[in-house]
Protein backbone atom coordinates (compact mmCIF):
# COMPACT_ATOMS: atom_id res chain seq x y z
CA UNK A 1 0.00 0.00 0.00
CA UNK A 2 2.83 2.40 0.83
CA UNK A 3 4.46 1.76 -2.53
CA UNK A 4 1.23 2.50 -4.44
CA UNK A 5 0.61 5.72 -2.51
CA UNK A 6 4.17 6.84 -3.19
CA UNK A 7 3.72 6.24 -6.91
CA UNK A 8 0.54 8.35 -6.97
CA UNK A 9 2.31 11.20 -5.17
CA UNK A 10 5.07 11.10 -7.81
CA UNK A 11 2.65 11.12 -10.74
CA UNK A 12 0.18 13.77 -9.62
CA UNK A 13 2.59 16.76 -9.37
CA UNK A 14 3.77 16.16 -12.94
CA UNK A 15 0.44 17.44 -14.27
CA UNK A 16 1.09 20.79 -12.64
CA UNK A 17 4.06 21.38 -14.96
CA UNK A 18 1.95 21.27 -18.09
CA UNK A 19 0.58 24.79 -18.41
CA UNK A 20 -0.95 25.29 -21.82
CA UNK A 21 -2.69 28.15 -23.52
CA UNK A 22 -3.98 30.80 -21.20
CA UNK A 23 -5.36 34.26 -21.78
CA UNK A 24 -2.03 35.93 -21.05
CA UNK A 25 -0.31 33.89 -23.73
CA UNK A 26 -2.97 34.75 -26.28
CA UNK A 27 -2.85 38.45 -25.36
CA UNK A 28 0.94 38.50 -25.68
CA UNK A 29 0.70 37.11 -29.20
CA UNK A 30 -1.98 39.67 -30.07
CA UNK A 31 0.26 42.47 -28.81
CA UNK A 32 3.23 41.22 -30.84
CA UNK A 33 1.06 40.89 -33.93
CA UNK A 34 -0.43 44.37 -33.52
CA UNK A 35 3.08 45.84 -33.35
CA UNK A 36 4.30 43.99 -36.45
CA UNK A 37 4.40 45.44 -39.95
CA UNK A 38 2.64 43.73 -42.83
CA UNK A 39 4.25 46.04 -45.39
CA UNK A 40 6.55 44.29 -47.86
CA UNK A 41 10.16 45.46 -48.10
CA UNK A 42 10.94 45.98 -51.81
CA UNK A 43 14.61 45.25 -51.04
CA UNK A 44 13.90 41.88 -49.42
CA UNK A 45 12.47 38.57 -50.62
CA UNK A 46 11.33 37.67 -47.11
CA UNK A 47 7.71 37.78 -46.06
CA UNK A 48 6.77 40.89 -44.10
CA UNK A 49 7.33 40.58 -40.36
CA UNK A 50 3.60 40.46 -39.64
CA UNK A 51 3.02 37.37 -41.76
CA UNK A 52 5.98 35.61 -40.12
CA UNK A 53 4.60 36.43 -36.68
CA UNK A 54 1.15 35.24 -37.74
CA UNK A 55 2.60 31.94 -38.95
CA UNK A 56 4.48 31.40 -35.68
CA UNK A 57 1.33 32.36 -33.76
CA UNK A 58 -0.62 29.70 -35.65
CA UNK A 59 2.01 26.99 -35.12
CA UNK A 60 2.16 27.80 -31.41
CA UNK A 61 -1.57 27.17 -31.07
CA UNK A 62 -1.45 23.89 -33.00
CA UNK A 63 1.48 22.52 -31.02
CA UNK A 64 -0.02 23.61 -27.69
CA UNK A 65 -3.33 21.91 -28.45
CA UNK A 66 -1.68 18.70 -29.59
CA UNK A 67 0.36 18.54 -26.40
CA UNK A 68 -2.96 17.93 -24.65
CA UNK A 69 -3.63 15.04 -27.01
CA UNK A 70 -0.12 13.69 -26.49
CA UNK A 71 -0.60 13.73 -22.73
CA UNK A 72 -3.87 11.86 -23.20
CA UNK A 73 -2.10 9.30 -25.39
CA UNK A 74 0.55 8.90 -22.68
CA UNK A 75 -2.17 8.42 -20.07
CA UNK A 76 -1.23 11.59 -18.19
CA UNK A 77 -4.76 12.91 -18.74
CA UNK A 78 -8.02 11.03 -18.55
CA UNK A 79 -10.54 11.48 -21.34
CA UNK A 80 -12.47 13.97 -19.22
CA UNK A 81 -9.34 15.96 -18.36
CA UNK A 82 -8.24 16.11 -22.00
CA UNK A 83 -11.68 17.29 -23.15
CA UNK A 84 -11.73 19.93 -20.43
CA UNK A 85 -8.25 21.24 -21.31
CA UNK A 86 -9.15 21.29 -25.00
CA UNK A 87 -12.33 23.26 -24.31
CA UNK A 88 -10.41 25.81 -22.24
CA UNK A 89 -7.94 26.49 -25.06
CA UNK A 90 -10.69 26.55 -27.69
CA UNK A 91 -12.57 29.21 -25.72
CA UNK A 92 -9.50 31.45 -25.78
CA UNK A 93 -8.50 30.87 -29.41
CA UNK A 94 -11.98 31.05 -30.92
CA UNK A 95 -13.00 34.18 -29.00
CA UNK A 96 -14.54 37.21 -30.67
CA UNK A 97 -11.90 38.90 -32.80
CA UNK A 98 -10.90 42.47 -31.93
CA UNK A 99 -12.19 45.29 -34.10
CA UNK A 100 -10.33 46.74 -37.06
CA UNK A 101 -7.53 45.35 -39.18
CA UNK A 102 -6.18 43.20 -36.37
CA UNK A 103 -9.57 41.52 -36.05
CA UNK A 104 -9.56 40.59 -39.74
CA UNK A 105 -6.12 39.03 -39.34
CA UNK A 106 -7.24 37.06 -36.27
CA UNK A 107 -10.24 35.73 -38.18
CA UNK A 108 -7.83 34.46 -40.84
CA UNK A 109 -5.96 32.70 -38.04
CA UNK A 110 -9.09 31.24 -36.48
CA UNK A 111 -10.67 29.63 -39.55
CA UNK A 112 -8.10 26.82 -39.91
CA UNK A 113 -8.34 26.16 -36.18
CA UNK A 114 -11.91 25.00 -36.66
CA UNK A 115 -10.38 21.86 -38.16
CA UNK A 116 -7.81 21.57 -35.37
CA UNK A 117 -10.33 21.56 -32.54
CA UNK A 118 -12.87 19.43 -34.42
CA UNK A 119 -10.15 16.87 -35.20
CA UNK A 120 -9.02 16.68 -31.60
CA UNK A 121 -12.55 16.23 -30.30
CA UNK A 122 -13.22 13.48 -32.82
CA UNK A 123 -9.94 11.73 -32.03
CA UNK A 124 -10.78 11.74 -28.32
CA UNK A 125 -14.27 10.41 -29.06
CA UNK A 126 -12.83 7.69 -31.35
CA UNK A 127 -14.73 6.03 -34.21
CA UNK A 128 -13.41 8.31 -36.98
CA UNK A 129 -13.12 7.45 -40.67
CA UNK A 130 -9.65 6.77 -42.08
CA UNK A 131 -10.04 6.76 -45.87
CA UNK A 132 -8.31 10.10 -46.43
CA UNK A 133 -8.64 10.10 -50.22
CA UNK A 134 -12.41 9.60 -49.98
CA UNK A 135 -12.66 12.19 -47.21
CA UNK A 136 -10.80 14.79 -49.29
CA UNK A 137 -13.18 14.15 -52.18
CA UNK A 138 -16.17 14.43 -49.86
CA UNK A 139 -14.92 17.63 -48.27
CA UNK A 140 -14.16 19.33 -51.56
CA UNK A 141 -17.60 18.47 -52.89
CA UNK A 142 -19.33 19.77 -49.77
CA UNK A 143 -17.48 22.98 -48.95
CA UNK A 144 -19.56 25.28 -51.16
CA UNK A 145 -22.94 23.91 -50.11
CA UNK A 146 -22.52 22.46 -46.61
CA UNK A 147 -19.71 23.83 -44.46
CA UNK A 148 -20.52 21.54 -41.54
CA UNK A 149 -20.27 18.44 -43.74
CA UNK A 150 -16.94 19.67 -45.13
CA UNK A 151 -15.65 20.36 -41.61
CA UNK A 152 -16.72 16.87 -40.55
CA UNK A 153 -14.64 15.43 -43.40
CA UNK A 154 -11.67 17.58 -42.36
CA UNK A 155 -12.08 16.48 -38.74
CA UNK A 156 -11.93 12.83 -39.76
CA UNK A 157 -8.77 13.53 -41.75
CA UNK A 158 -7.24 15.40 -38.81
CA UNK A 159 -8.15 12.65 -36.35
CA UNK A 160 -6.49 10.13 -38.66
CA UNK A 161 -3.37 12.30 -38.80
CA UNK A 162 -3.26 12.48 -35.01
CA UNK A 163 -3.56 8.70 -35.06
CA UNK A 164 -0.47 8.46 -37.28
CA UNK A 165 -1.75 8.67 -40.86
CA UNK A 166 0.21 10.61 -43.49
CA UNK A 167 -1.42 13.69 -45.00
CA UNK A 168 -1.94 16.01 -46.75
CA UNK A 169 0.68 17.40 -49.16
CA UNK A 170 -0.38 15.42 -52.22
CA UNK A 171 -3.97 16.61 -51.81
CA UNK A 172 -3.14 20.32 -51.69
CA UNK A 173 -3.78 22.41 -54.78
CA UNK A 174 -0.85 24.08 -56.52
CA UNK A 175 -3.01 26.98 -57.71
CA UNK A 176 -3.50 29.17 -54.65
CA UNK A 177 -6.14 31.17 -56.51
CA UNK A 178 -8.37 28.09 -56.60
CA UNK A 179 -8.09 27.10 -52.96
CA UNK A 180 -11.09 26.98 -50.64
CA UNK A 181 -11.59 26.94 -46.89
CA UNK A 182 -11.40 23.15 -47.09
CA UNK A 183 -7.87 23.48 -48.48
CA UNK A 184 -7.03 25.68 -45.50
CA UNK A 185 -8.25 22.86 -43.28
CA UNK A 186 -6.07 20.38 -45.17
CA UNK A 187 -3.07 22.65 -44.59
CA UNK A 188 -3.93 22.67 -40.89
CA UNK A 189 -4.10 18.85 -40.93
CA UNK A 190 -0.66 18.81 -42.54
CA UNK A 191 0.61 21.05 -39.77
CA UNK A 192 -0.96 18.78 -37.21
CA UNK A 193 1.08 15.92 -38.63
CA UNK A 194 4.25 17.99 -38.39
CA UNK A 195 3.39 19.00 -34.82
CA UNK A 196 2.75 15.40 -33.75
CA UNK A 197 6.14 14.41 -35.21
CA UNK A 198 7.81 17.25 -33.29
CA UNK A 199 6.16 16.01 -30.09
CA UNK A 200 7.48 12.47 -30.46
CA UNK A 201 9.63 12.78 -27.34
CA UNK A 202 7.35 15.20 -25.51
CA UNK A 203 6.36 14.22 -21.98
CA UNK A 204 9.55 12.29 -21.26
CA UNK A 205 9.95 14.32 -18.09
CA UNK A 206 8.23 16.99 -16.04
CA UNK A 207 8.42 20.57 -17.20
CA UNK A 208 8.40 19.98 -20.96
CA UNK A 209 5.57 22.39 -21.60
CA UNK A 210 7.49 25.05 -23.56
Amino acid sequence: MVKKASKKIEEEPLKLFYIFYNQERWDNWLKTLSESSFEADPKSDELPEGFRVLDNFSVDITVSVLKIIKLYQNKRYTFEEAVDKLSQVETIVMCAAPEGDLGEIIEILQLPKLALFASCRLYLAEGFEKDIKALVKKGRAAIEKDMEEALEAAANIGASVIDGASCCGKFLKDDVEQTTLFDEWLIECERMGEAMASLKNFDEGAGDED
